[in-house]
């Protein structure tokens, strides 16, 4: 478990044990906490690699549960009974003088959440293995320098949206370009890949709606309350309007992998009508053939017994076939479907 304490408006960053941090809580008038637990192992006296490190709070609360760092911090009174629990899902609640979150974040391909808790002096975060976008966050403060730890926490929500833009965008990309390899050449991957950027726009989908809902609620129920301060509803109206404009490239990239879906039925489609048009030339021109050979074949009186010489043999089985072939050959080029085939082949191929 790693714990890291970000005093501000300086932004100094340091890292500390559970009783450290309480006695900062304490004593500090604005700092934000951020925890993050060790993931979970096959076998609990291990410690997770991925920290880096171990467990600077004791090994009693190595393999523990959120709920037990935060009765180890003092916040147990205070904090929500959901907060740092594990398993979760996205939710605000507001608490009087505090609010706790359940924030969804895009991280290397996949959604994580952070618990957050802000009050008027303290914003906590506790969240299971590295989170990339929140330590750019917590690298971000001491720029930014933010007035007090709303503040922060409007930071939070903020950049937990940026990156469901990012994937977002970065997989909307990824379907154009596959689009464009789709009409020079059509391989069965593909088919998967647009299935699997599909799946990746509806679980963006999924866990962004509720999220979006849930803090609607609490920062409109803020909003028309007369003490909140002008400088905040600010902050509520942007991640607000933030959250529409994601949540709309999010459906753009629903309907961009819908409409690739479509693009490849199509150009199957046109192929598979190539195809068909192909053999039923094919069987226009054998066609006659072919009852010409069954006629033949059949052992009638007149067939057996005045056609023996060789001459009726070749007018017959030859020059007669040669002349419906060469005749269907005709129709064919006067009806121009010979140009038409060649033309779609010239569309189809790269």
């Amino acid at each position: 478990m790693i714990v890291t304490v970000v005093s501000m408006p300086g932004g100094t960053t340091e890292r500390t044990d559970l009783a450290g941090a309480r006695d900062r809580l304490a004593a500090s008038d604005f700092v934000l906490l951020d925890v993050r637990l060790p993931v979970a192992t096959d076998r609990p006296d291990v410690p997770d690699a991925r920290d880096g490190r171990g467990d600077p709070g004791g090994a009693d609360v190595a393999d523990a549960d959120g709920r037990r760092v935060v009765e180890a911090l003092g916040l147990a009174s205070e904090s929500p009974a959901w907060f740092g629990m594990t398993g979760e899902p996205v939710r605000a609640d507001f608490l009087g003088d505090r609010a706790g979150f359940v924030v969804p974040v895009v991280d290397a391909g996949r959604v994580v959440h952070v618990h957050a808790m802000a009050t008027e002096r303290h914003l906590i975060t506790v969240h299971r293995g590295a989170v990339g976008p929140l330590e750019g966050l917590v690298t971000r403060l001491g720029q930014e320098r933010p007035a007090d730890a709303v503040a922060v926490l409007f930071l939070l929500l903020q950049e937990a949206l940026d990156t469901f833009r990012r994937a977002a965008v970065a997989d909307l990309l990824a379907v154009e370009d596959l689009e464009d390899e789709m009409f020079e050449r059509r391989r069965p991957e593909q088919v998967y890949r647009l299935a699997r950027m599909r799946r990746r726009a509806a679980l963006l989908h999924h866990y962004l709606l509720p999220y979006l809902q849930a803090t609607d609620e609490i920062v409109m129920r803020r909003m028309l309350s007369r003490d909140f301060p002008e400088e905040r509803r600010r902050l509520a109206q942007e991640f607000q309007h933030t959250g529409r404009l994601v949540l709309t490239d999010i459906q753009s990239l629903q309907d961009a992998t819908r409409r690739a879906f479509a693009s490849y039925s199509s150009l199957v489609s046109g192929e598979q009508n190539g195809v068909i048009n192909r053999l039923a030339i094919v069987s226009t021109i054998f066609l006659p053939l072919t009852f010409l050979t069954g006629y033949f074949g059949m052992n009638f009186t007149y067939l057996t017994d005045e056609m023996e010489s060789r001459a009726v043999f070749w007018l017959f089985a030859v020059a007669l076939q040669l002349l419906v072939l060469v005749g269907a050959l005709y129709v064919l080029h006067r009806t121009h479907i010979w140009r038409r085939l060649r033309d779609d082949e010239g569309t189809l191929d790269p």
